[in-house]
């Protein structure tokens, strides 16, 4: 028999860990039975609580807790689940803020994220930032809980739900997830995405001179329709990364630019050994850095700067791809 966690009660330890749990729920009654109790205990134990969630659930969270309504934080989804890696930032700043000081012991969560609306590439790496919290915030005094709401989201979404939360909530008791998938493991390696055709991308070497990628992909992004600001966010984080290939890599590697859609893609390879596993190297720059070191920062903001952002390690080359909406 399953071991069952009461998520009504506070952590047993006051040492700072995450406690990451899924809720599928297919009912109004549902959300309401797992996270009304969640809120109030939250409450009652002087933790910050933040709600983000759908329009029609803040409604219905409002009107249940009250007067104690007043005392949590709303924040609608659509607002908040923008980038993964800006989404991941703004947690990051949520949990430091309310804690830091000690105002608050701990943070409590509820974040629903956003499905719709996503391709297949933006869903797989959506599906990666729900996984990579286990590993981001695994020492973090924060306790999420991650909304599946079975009327409206695919079967398949909720599925994954189940390995990337150790534990799954029905009401307000919490049992482990027998398909968790811890983030460092195989399970979440993927091939990179199709490349164009040839002849459909821009592509050039490059060794230690930066200064022609920047020219370069400024010069590209802008052909392909990207509007100056865009066109300046792209060629900033393309420079973290190709000065990481040279800094850090072979010392030389090549940069590719492309149009899919509305989004312009650019790719920098870098032939060079790596570091990381190829099953962890997806995690790079999802992990803050060490606000004393004045290294270490790049991949981090690169994914602050960008709509989605691929990492591949491994042989033949380390392969980061960056996406930038046009608009």
């Amino acid at each position: 028999m399953s071991s069952v966690i009461d998520v009504t009660a506070s952590q047993p330890d006051r040492a700072p860990r995450l406690v990451h749990q899924g809720l599928v729920y297919g009912s109004d009654e549902a959300f309401l039975a797992a996270t009304v109790p969640f809120c109030l205990d939250g409450l009652q134990h002087d933790e910050a609580v933040l709600a983000v969630t759908t329009p029609a659930n803040i409604d219905l969270l409002r009107q249940q807790l009250g007067s104690a309504a007043g005392a949590v934080q709303f924040i609608a989804a659509d607002d908040w689940y923008q980038t993964p890696g800006s989404t991941l930032g703004a947690y990051y700043r949520y949990v430091d803020e309310r804690t830091a000081t000690g105002r608050h012991p701990q943070v409590r969560v509820i974040g629903e994220p956003v499905w719709h609306g996503r391709d297949a590439l933006e869903t797989a790496e959506w599906t990666r930032y729900e996984a990579v919290i286990n590993l981001a915030f695994a020492h973090c005094p924060a306790w999420i809980v991650c909304p599946y709401d079975t009327r409206t989201v695919p079967g398949q979404i909720v599925a994954d739900a189940r390995r990337t939360h150790p534990q799954l909530v029905t009401g307000p008791a919490a049992e482990p997830s027998g398909r968790y998938a811890p983030p460092q493991g195989a399970a979440w390696h993927r091939n990179p995405s199709p490349v164009p055709a040839p002849g459909s991308s821009a592509t050039m070497p490059f060794g230690t001179d930066l200064h022609h990628v920047r020219s370069f992909v400024a010069r590209h992004s802008a052909q392909l329709g990207m509007s100056p600001r865009g066109a300046e966010r792209l060629t900033f984080a393309v420079n973290e990364v190709a000065t990481n290939a040279v800094q850090h890599g072979a010392g030389r590697g090549e940069v590719s630019v492309w149009r899919t859609g509305h989004k312009v893609i650019c790719e920098i390879s870098d032939p060079g050994p790596t570091r990381f596993p190829a099953d962890a190297g997806w995690t790079l720059g999802y992990l803050p850095p060490d606000p004393g070191q004045p290294r270490g920062h790049g991949l981090w903001t690169v994914r602050q700067l960008c709509d989605l952002v691929e990492v591949h390690t491994g042989a033949p080359a380390t392969v980061v791809r960056l996406h930038l909406n046009l608009s």
